[in-house]
């Protein structure tokens, strides 16, 4: 038992690290993710998470595998792509999803274009699925620094971030802060997907903030409780999936995007709003004797 579960973290500085990292993925993703799926823009946050794919591979392509560049470059492309959909979707008649999917799929191909004039196969496998057992000290107290920035945010803007979330155009009718709000939700967003990027890769880092988001919601109707909740399951997801990439020579992202799948999966059976007792209610609820 000592072997399996607690010796990889007591006994390796990588792993320490690691999990660490994650932690504070969690602690920083797991919450914005609730906000998005409640208004309704899970995908946006996997359009997202593509569209900073040409900001750092063009750091990459100057700067190699520098931290700061690749993250000033990360965070610059995706919020170009934020600001631009919106501003879009706000001036024509196309919707902000119909013009987020036209952005992700440019910016995808051309970060995999601008990776390849200089990169190799294997630089773009760590641009787009990330290394989170080789995340240094820097780039932990990055990931740290934003996941201050994103929860001091949500502290002091939680009743609003909820308002604009469940009702926006009533939101900005009688509040200034309606039209800032949901840029800022944007931003934070940004800043996690590049903080995740560095240990899961652009394709995956959004899953640590939607798919335990999506799962506590299965466990918890109040939304203090699903944050919470969802947050739990994010440092559950990261420990498990640490362990198997450990014991089983995996890559460490893809295995930590597994188990919040498979979280999801079990929850979507056994939970309180799954689909056994969806199914099958007489069998939970027994009928009231005539």
């Amino acid at each position: 038992m000592y072997s399996l579960f607690f010796s990889p973290f007591i006994d390796f500085q990588f792993m320490q690290t690691a999990l660490m990292a994650s932690i504070l993925l969690a602690i920083s993703a797991c919450p914005i993710g609730v906000l998005l799926v409640l208004r309704g823009m899970s995908l946006t946050g996997d359009a997202i998470s593509h569209a900073i794919l040409p900001g750092v591979a063009t750091s990459f392509l100057f700067f190699g595998l520098s931290l700061i560049p690749m993250t000033i470059g990360g965070i610059l492309a995706g919020l170009l792509v934020a600001l631009a959909t919106a501003l879009i979707s706000r001036n024509s008649f196309q919707k902000e999803d119909a013009s987020m999917a036209v952005f992700y799929l440019i910016a995808l191909a051309a970060g995999v274009i601008i990776i390849s004039l200089k990169g190799s196969m294997i630089d773009l496998l760590h641009l787009l699925f990330g290394s989170i057992l080789a995340i240094d000290v820097q780039t932990l107290w990055l990931i740290a620094a934003i996941t201050i920035i994103t929860v001091s945010s949500l502290c002091i803007f939680w009743r609003a971030f909820v308002i604009e979330s469940l009702d926006p155009l009533f939101f900005r009718s009688f509040s200034p802060l309606g039209k800032y709000m949901h840029i800022l939700l944007l931003k934070l967003m940004v800043f996690n997907l590049v903080s995740g990027f560095q240990s899961l890769g652009t394709l995956l880092s959004i899953g640590m903030m939607m798919i335990p988001a999506i799962t506590a919601r299965f466990w918890f109707s109040h939304l203090s409780s699903i944050c919470v909740f969802s947050v739990i399951l994010g440092i559950i997801s990261s420990t498990f999936g640490l362990l198997v990439s450990f014991h089983m020579s995996l890559p460490s992202g893809p295995a930590i995007i597994m188990v919040a799948g498979f979280m999801y999966l079990l929850s979507c059976l056994i939970s309180p709003r799954g689909l056994i007792i969806t199914w099958f209610p007489r069998l939970f609820y027994s009928s009231p004797s005539l």
